[in-house]
């Protein structure tokens, strides 16, 4: 599994509406990002707006392909770009900066003899 972490922004007068959102994922896009791949999903909001996001899938291309592919997706995101600082015209799923993981416990116990 390919493990994704991603950064953005959230506009902070609009924090309190994003979270109460996330409360209530609608089912629909809830079973299309099951179905394209994406597991073990979080996000993590900071005080600053900061939004970091975790998710583990096959392969990063053909999860967001697959729900590139969707029409509930497209509502999602046009509903959510508001909440977002990002680049006009820039979608949240396509907007996103992917971090780098420098450390994984697991791996490295793997490793200890």
């Amino acid at each position: 599994m390919q493990k994704v972490c991603f950064r953005l922004r959230v506009r902070q007068d609009r924090m309190d509406e994003y979270i109460k959102r996330h409360a209530e994922v609608w089912p629909e896009m809830l079973k299309a990002l099951h179905s394209t791949g994406w597991r073990n999903y979080s996000l993590f909001l900071d005080t600053d707006g900061t939004l970091i996001g975790y998710f583990e899938t096959p392969s990063l291309t053909q999860a967001l392909e697959g729900m590139a592919g969707t029409e509930v997706n497209a509502l999602w995101q046009s509903e959510m770009a508001a909440f977002f600082e990002l680049p006009d015209g820039t979608a949240p799923d396509t907007g996103f900066i992917q971090l780098r993981e420098i450390f994984n416990l697991e791996d490295q116990l793997g490793r200890v003899v």
